[in-house]
């Protein structure tokens, strides 16, 4: 099972650089992905097994997992869904000398990055590594953003969010007012409130706002 973190070590979050996570219990394998990693200046940290790796907390730092297939105690595989079931986003690729269809499969549709049969070439590893980074950079770009949106609509008044939700679902002003009893200039202004609180460009950018936020729902009604 996956369990809480230690503190993490001074030298591992020191640096906003990328880093590579190597699991597997043959050390001669984390010692050659290490050394490939690093001739190729990616910061690397490798462990025998998946509860070492869990007794480092990593950095806050676009990062991924080499996990082979094979661990004591617990298979890579189900390792992976632990982390699924605890909000662990890290992007996994997989390696192992024992692959069969069902395993990839599995595996592929669990999330993983790839899928590497032993023994592969290294290019095929950085390949997999550098597209696993660079998930994993988006994806923390994006939860930025959401994070962001999230701060901004929580300024808005109840009144504000019924009004953003009526509007970004399509509605007129003189709809949104039917709607809520009040007068269409009302309307007008709160709307001129929940664009500049939610920094919002333009409609369409409100539009966007409020389906990453998972409120409303834009039916390309058109707005006065």
């Amino acid at each position: 099972m996956v369990t809480g973190r230690a503190a993490s070590p001074s030298g591992l979050a020191s640096s906003e650089d990328p880093i590579v996570f190597v699991v597997d219990d043959d050390a001669s394998v984390r010692d050659a992905l290490s050394n490939l990693f690093r001739s190729v200046g990616l910061r690397t940290a490798a462990f025998g097994s998946a509860h070492e790796f869990l007794q480092r907390k990593p950095p806050d730092v676009p990062s991924c997992l080499i996990l082979d297939i094979r661990l004591p105690r617990v298979s890579g595989l189900d390792f992976q869904a632990e982390l699924a079931k605890v909000g662990i986003h890290i992007p996994i690729i997989f390696m192992t000398g024992h692959g069969d269809i069902p395993m990839t499969v599995r595996a592929m549709k669990a999330g993983a990055v790839d899928f590497l049969t032993k023994p592969f070439r290294d290019q095929d590893m950085l390949d997999a590594v550098t597209t696993a980074i660079e998930r994993d950079r988006n994806r923390r770009d994006e939860a930025k953003v959401l994070a962001n949106l999230r701060a901004a609509f929580a300024t808005l008044t109840p009144r504000e969010r019924q009004i953003m939700s009526l509007v970004t679902a399509g509605l007129m002003n003189k709809q949104v007012a039917a709607e809520i009893g009040v007068a269409e200039i009302t309307v007008k202004i709160h709307r001129g409130h929940i664009m500049r609180k939610m920094a919002a460009k333009s409609l369409p950018d409100l539009v966007r706002m409020a389906q990453m936020l998972g409120i409303g729902q834009a039916s390309g009604g058109a707005q006065t």
